[in-house]
């Protein structure tokens, strides 16, 4: 076996990415072991018939600051979705649009708000939940934590507002309902979507790591791909990784997702949520709203449905358009069903699209039950440094802070 590099991470994810190029930039020989055959982890892109699926429905928010300091915003060409939602109820479907950020669209989400999905009382108690995270997160960040649920209950937002707009669009995002995620958490992210406009690069989500990828590479580090890492042992001053290609380093930063922590570190695995997405190719008669389109009735499994090509026109071949509908794996979603409430949500039409794929993500994202838990320390031993977004927040910037966390614990810095 060859002399130990400074690091070896195992992981070329959105965490283990981050933390190489921090450390290469500091002089540290870094090699990196992925034990697929491109970078992302979860954040991937496949083209398929020439249409761009991410690995599920995901978005980035600009908002996030430890984003803008991984990487240029604008080297990922990001288009933005509208901020609002097109809400669907029987034969009806309103909009709810930021009024600022859309003037034009000010008519109709005043006639949305009228037509009974939102009350005076909702408005109130929405501010009573919201206004706090907006002005000082920090009072939210610091104060007593318990479920999203309980808090809207607590705030007196009980009525459509929640039942038919905030419940199903945030169960998007969370992969929960609410009942069994912490609402300091939820609600900082609804602060977020508040104040950014997320949004998908106009190459796919694999923009994301694809250019942590350049990063760590032009600061020195050596990204190896279908690197299979079996095991990690550490033997005195250094530790072994067993694989497809067996080396050694001086410290190890493993930097695996929730679900195959446990059998490289021995540490417990973290409780996921998974999340199932559908992609549907359709012709130049694609719905015209750009919109993130929910059910307010809730009649079926899809949590959420977008046209992704209406705000990313890359993402499907010219003359045609791509649709995604998510829904929570735990239901369990069938083609049937699935088409049955699209059609309810976006018309007829929605019979004879086209299924691209079904992606079935058992470990979509890490639970985060109330109270929201304090950064999870990132050193295991001396050798022996973890990194992901299990150990922050379950979110994009939650993996790339963890990045930065593990590169200033190996640096001594933290």
């Amino acid at each position: 076996m060859t002399a130990p590099h400074d690091v070896a991470i195992v992981g070329a994810g959105l965490a283990g990415l981050r933390a190489a190029t921090l450390l290469a930039r500091a002089g540290r020989d870094v090699v990196v072991l992925e034990a697929g055959d491109d970078v992302g982890g979860r954040q991937r892109t496949d083209v398929v018939d020439g249409f761009r699926l991410d690995r599920g429905f995901q978005v980035l928010n600009p908002r996030y600051d430890a984003l803008a300091r991984a990487v240029d915003p604008a080297d990922l060409d990001l288009r933005p979705f509208p901020v609002g939602v097109r809400v669907v109820r029987g034969l009806r479907s309103d909009v709810l649009a930021h009024p600022l950020r859309h003037p034009g669209m000010l008519p109709a989400t005043v006639a949305g708000a009228f037509s009974g999905l939102v009350s005076s009382a909702d408005v109130v108690a929405a501010a009573r939940w919201l206004l706090p995270a907006i002005v000082r997160p920090a009072s939210v960040v610091n104060g007593p934590d318990k479920t999203l649920h309980e808090a809207w209950d607590r705030a007196g937002l009980t009525g459509p507002l929640r039942r038919a707009v905030l419940e199903p669009f945030l169960t998007g995002v969370l992969a929960d309902d609410g009942d069994a995620t912490s609402a300091a958490y939820a609600t900082l992210l609804a602060r977020l979507f508040a104040l950014g406009r997320p949004g998908v690069p106009t190459a796919g989500v694999a923009t994301l790591p694809r250019r942590l990828a350049e990063l760590a590479r032009a600061a020195g580090a050596d990204i190896r791909l279908s690197r299979p890492v079996e095991s990690v042992t550490v033997r005195g001053d250094r530790v072994d990784l067993g694989g497809a290609e067996p080396l050694s380093a001086r410290e190890v930063i493993v930097a695996v997702g929730g679900e195959a922590l446990s059998g490289l570190t021995g540490e417990p695995a973290p409780p996921m949520r998974g999340l199932q997405t559908w992609w549907f190719g359709t012709g130049a008669e694609a719905p015209a709203s750009a919109l993130l389109t929910v059910d307010g009735e809730r009649s079926g499994p899809i949590v959420n449905s977008v046209v992704m090509s209406r705000t990313a026109p890359g993402y499907a071949p010219a003359g045609r358009h791509l649709v995604a509908a998510s829904c929570l794996l735990r239901d369990a979603a069938d083609e049937r069903t699935v088409r049955a409430q699209l059609t309810r949500m976006w018309g007829g039409e929605a019979a004879s699209w086209e299924l691209l794929r079904r992606d079935d993500i058992p470990h979509a994202l890490p639970a985060l039950a109330p109270p929201m838990r304090h950064a999870s320390p990132v050193r295991l031993t001396e050798r022996v440094v973890v990194a992901g977004d299990h150990r922050e927040t379950p979110s994009i910037a939650g993996a790339l802070v963890s990045g930065e966390r593990a590169a200033a614990a190996v640096l001594g810095q933290g």
